[in-house]
């Protein structure tokens, strides 16, 4: 495979993989790619035309050498520091999870993703929309400042493969985790981290010590109407958000991670909140993707906080 191969079928897995539906997601595109052909003049030619096949604006390709990809370094952070271990190991190609460059400067144009879930599970779309706008601005604001270009210049340098994959790759373990418990029907908050226990990257997350805990409520608390809302769509929701989602029903949050304040407000409307993990969260995702790339032949070399688990290797043993 070449980088825009492995770049196609992460988008494609992406958008498979989205809690809001294929349809859903195509639908968004169509609409994008009508909002562009009513441009003209100089906000054509400045419109972000990837954004016509990816909807995923924090995960793109930085360099593209064109080679085929054999070995591929994956990490959750990546650095020039990571740049440079590429280089030294042969690799054809960095993929990170978290978003650099470009990617990393428009974080807050999927956060637009949360809104739509969360009237999946009974917020009032206008309310969704509302409050999270709020949050895109404050997390528009909050990277601006950041040295978006630094691992990419790096990566140029050395004619490095580059490439990330946030919310792509984020969808896919949503997906998961909405599957699985789903699945296991947890009734009380302490089974829920009984049932997250059994994920392997889960599982080293504990050795590592920051594996599943309960930052909101008690083991033996009703769950209530369970949601992923905290695991995909760019960074963490408004923090007015949790009084809407206890009157839509819902019991309990589980995500990635949350701040303080968000606890506070998820504590202040009595809802129980699950945190599953960040770094073991993140890496379900990748791992899903690069099981993908490993089918083709690629060999994966994990770094930067990735817990690498690859489900090939026991479906294979299962078979024999």
């Amino acid at each position: 495979m070449d980088i825009n191969q492995i770049y196609q079928l992460a988008i494609k897995l992406g958008i498979s993989s989205d809690l809001r539906g294929e349809k859903h997601v195509k639908k968004l595109l169509a609409k994008t790619k009508q909002k562009y052909e009513k441009l003209s003049g100089e906000n054509k030619k400045e419109f972000d035309k990837e954004k016509l096949s990816n909807p995923y604006s924090d995960s793109r390709v930085f360099v593209d050498h064109g080679r085929p990809v054999k070995k591929i370094l994956a990490g959750i952070d990546i650095t020039p520091a990571e740049v440079l271990m590429a280089k030294d190991l042969g690799v054809d190609l960095i993929i990170g999870h978290h978003p650099v460059g470009s990617a990393l400067a428009d974080l807050g144009d999927v956060m637009h993703l949360q809104a739509d879930v969360l009237a999946m599970y009974g917020v009032p779309i206008n309310i969704a929309e509302a409050l999270t706008k709020e949050r895109i601005s404050e997390v528009a604001r909050g990277v601006s400042a950041e040295n978006h270009y630094r691992s990419v210049d790096a990566a140029k340098i050395y004619k490095m493969g580059l490439m990330c994959t946030h919310t792509i790759t984020d969808n896919l373990v949503a997906t998961f985790l909405d599957q699985l418990i789903k699945k296991a029907k947890p009734e009380t908050v302490g089974e829920i981290i009984d049932v997250l226990k059994k994920v392997p990257e889960y599982q080293i997350a504990i050795e590592q010590k920051s594996g599943p805990t309960i930052f909101v409520g008690r083991p033996d608390n009703s769950t209530g109407k369970i949601v992923v809302t905290e695991i995909t769509g760019g960074t963490e929701g408004a923090v007015g958000i949790y009084e809407k989602m206890a009157q839509a029903g819902i019991g309990t949050i589980i995500g990635m991670h949350m701040s303080e304040s968000r606890k506070s407000e998820a504590q202040k409307y009595h809802m129980n909140v699950v945190v599953a993990g960040h770094m073991s969260s993140d890496s379900i995702g990748m791992n899903l993707f690069l099981d993908e790339l490993e089918k083709k032949g690629i060999e994966i070399i994990p770094c930067a906080g990735l817990i690498r688990v690859s489900r090939n290797k026991k479906k294979s043993q299962k078979k024999k």
